[in-house]
């Protein structure tokens, strides 16, 4: 299998640039993962096709203001830091640019030294290893100084950073949003457990995988980065108590997939309570063992998510609806429209 496989093309004028005025006013491809038939709607009809007894799973992970912007001590040169993962003692992992300015030992000043850093060793792919050095609380000082990391084809300004946040974020830790959940609104939410579907919430704190391309040509050669994830006991009961009771596990977003299969792999399909680490890549040949729907955005060509959803639903079924979401001139990536892969 290629990674050119999964290329297509796509017109730079459909990749949205801002969010909509209201979250739950975006379009919404539904798409039939057996026949490939397909349906267009707005995404607060999403609550048409979900069922009593169907159970939501969300990532309630909190985007972080993970960007932050200085100067290199003795030189000024500029260096712009995204933090990825969190280490012990005050240390972070990093993705640096320029990173040849940044060797160990090198001093960044931020915030006229509210906040300062130094390059501990450089590790995989490149990243730095940061320590640093402030007084008072770390998350306040990064409130104050840091910019939300919105992905590189976004090249407007984002006016509210609430709007790069689903309604539901709660921990903070991620490095990018799980975009399909921005379509939410707490109405939407409300009409949806109303109407008897129940809500899981898991938490998987997304991270470099979100940023890094695939290079290889060999899809199976590809590696992922491993990204921290937490089920609680309340969300595995509500997601065992679906499946057994004949109900459908809908994800919103891949984020969520990737959590619940990755607890289905490391408990031989069982869903139980637990935290840790995954690496999990999902691409067509894969066996889903718990997700059977799964509400997703429109992602970027030769991408591991759209890998992803072509296991779900098929290759051909996918790229027919990609070609069919770019005829009809559907809005692309993190502020973009929706997909229901039912």
């Amino acid at each position: 299998m290629k990674t050119s496989d999964f290329y297509f093309d796509l017109p730079q004028e459909l990749i949205a640039q801002d969010p909509l005025d209201d979250r739950s006013a975006s379009r919404l491809l539904v798409l039939d993962k057996t026949t490939g038939e397909m349906q267009h709607r707005h995404f607060y009809d999403i609550i048409d096709y979900l069922n009593e007894g169907d159970c939501l799973v969300l990532n309630n992970t909190k985007v972080i203001p993970a960007r932050l912007y200085g100067v290199r001590e003795g030189t000024g040169a500029m260096i712009e830091i995204l933090l990825l993962k969190r280490r012990e003692n005050r240390v972070w992992e990093t993705l640096v640019k320029p990173g040849k300015k940044a060797k160990p030992g090198t001093r960044i000043i931020f915030g006229d030294g509210l906040l300062t850093g130094e390059v501990l060793d450089v590790v995989e792919e490149g990243n730095r290893l940061i320590q640093f050095t402030y007084e008072g609380v770390f998350e306040e000082i990064l409130d104050q100084l840091g910019q939300m990391p919105l992905p590189p084809y976004i090249t407007h300004e984002l006016k509210d950073r609430n709007r790069y946040q689903t309604v539901y974020a709660k921990y903070e830790g991620s490095a990018a949003a799980p975009t399909a959940g921005l379509h939410f609104t707490p109405e939407l939410l409300q009409k949806i457990r109303e109407k008897g579907i129940r809500i899981a919430e898991v938490t998987l704190h997304v991270g470099l995988g979100t940023f890094r391309p695939v290079k290889v040509e060999d899809v199976t050669m590809h590696h992922m980065h491993s990204e921290f994830y937490e089920v609680t006991e309340e969300a595995a009961t509500v997601i065992r108590d679906t499946k057994a009771s004949g109900g459908r596990v809908i994800c919103v977003g891949t984020t969520s997939c990737r959590t619940i299969e990755s607890v289905a792999a490391r408990f031989d399909g069982e869903i139980r309570a637990c935290s840790g680490w995954t690496e999990i890549f999902i691409y067509p040949g894969f066996t889903f063992r718990l997700l059977d729907g799964l509400i997703t955005n429109f992602h970027l060509p030769e991408s591991t998510l759209l890998m992803l959803v072509s296991a779900l639903a098929g290759k051909e079924h996918i790229m027919a609806a990609y070609e069919e979401a770019v005829r009809a001139r559907y809005r692309f990536f993190s502020f973009g429209d929706a997909m229901f892969i039912r």
